[in-house]
């Protein structure tokens, strides 16, 4: 039985990629039609240690480039999650999705939601109300794209809910394996005292890309994240049996997310679970404690045919 299997370069045989530098190289030794999800979340312009602070034109014909090579290396039924927040400058936002969208567009990418990610905390302003929000976009390459919704229902709010008339009534009127999620998630962002802070300053929860890789993706698949920091992806994609691959161009970054790699090998990495819900004063009891991720051990077996699920979407006005 063998270990995850962690490479430094494109390997298709690995379990996890995780290339120290930019992701342009590293998507440059990926085939065509290789992914079935990209996630990621880019620099936001801003300044930060891990990038440059750009003129707003050169930013968006370097994430126009990237983009470019992620179309290329998606499968045909898969899908593109860009979470990005807003550009700010003297006070005055510049929302990074509005400006994005017209990149992917020009890919002739399908937008089926734009997700809001709403979480409680962040810097505090004076001059404008306080953000506590970000974005995710999400395309797919074609009509035909993988959706497991079951996979991400939550509980509904009224489980016991009955239809009162009609040849149902009687009858519960929600799915008994909950409902969707909807297009606004509240999910806690990773601060100080958070289970999963590392020292990167924008990082991802897991429960976000977690949700992702469950519905848009079945085990086996490839997951990419061109801007991986400390491998909040791969883990999320990990831990629900499909591979990861995820550039960094910090070292100190590559270094936390192969160390987190092997403490969930161990069953020694804790993360926030999916099924915790936003931290109640009132109802102290109700918090679920943190989960410990246990990744499986590869086991070598023969190839089989592809068993991959699509959503069919259905024309419009039906």
């Amino acid at each position: 039985m063998d270990y995850i299997k962690i490479a430094a370069s494109f390997d298709p045989s690995a379990d996890v990629i995780l290339y120290e530098g930019d992701c342009l190289d590293l998507l440059s030794q990926i085939p065509d039609g290789f992914v079935q999800l990209i996630v990621t979340s880019p620099p936001y312009n801003l300044g930060k240690p891990y990038e440059s602070r750009l003129d707003m034109g050169e930013y968006l014909a370097q994430q126009k480039t990237v983009i470019a090579e992620c179309v290329r290396v998606l499968k045909n039924t898969g899908s593109i999650c860009w979470q990005v927040g807003n550009y700010v400058e003297n006070g005055e936002i510049i929302p990074l999705d509005i400006v994005l969208y017209p990149i992917f567009d020009a890919f002739h990418l399908h937008l089926r939601n734009r997700i809001i990610w709403h979480f409680g905390h962040g810097l505090h302003a004076s001059k404008r109300f306080s953000g506590r929000y970000e974005v995710i976009l999400w395309f797919t390459k074609s009509d035909t794209y993988t959706f497991n919704l079951d996979a991400v229902r939550v509980p509904q709010k009224y489980p016991q809910k009955k239809y009162f008339k009609g040849p149902k009534k009687g009858l519960l009127s929600g799915n008994p394996l909950g409902k969707n999620p909807s297009d606004v998630w509240e999910i806690p962002n990773v601060k100080a005292n958070h289970v999963e802070k590392t020292i990167h300053p924008c990082q991802f929860p897991v429960e976000l890309i977690e949700r992702l890789v469950l519905a848009m993706t079945d085990e086996g698949d490839w997951v990419l994240d061109p801007f991986i920091g400390v491998g909040t992806s791969a883990i999320a994609a990990l831990m629900h049996n499909r591979k990861a691959i995820g550039a960094e161009i910090m070292p100190e970054y590559v270094k936390i997310a192969r160390e987190r790699v092997r403490l969930a090998e161990e069953g020694a990495l804790r993360i926030r679970p999916m099924t915790r819900s936003v931290y109640d004063p009132d109802m102290p009891s109700a918090n679920v404690p943190p989960q410990v991720i246990h990744l499986r051990p590869r086991v070598a077996q023969p190839e089989l045919f592809e068993t991959d699920s699509h959503y069919i979407a259905p024309e419009q006005g039906k």
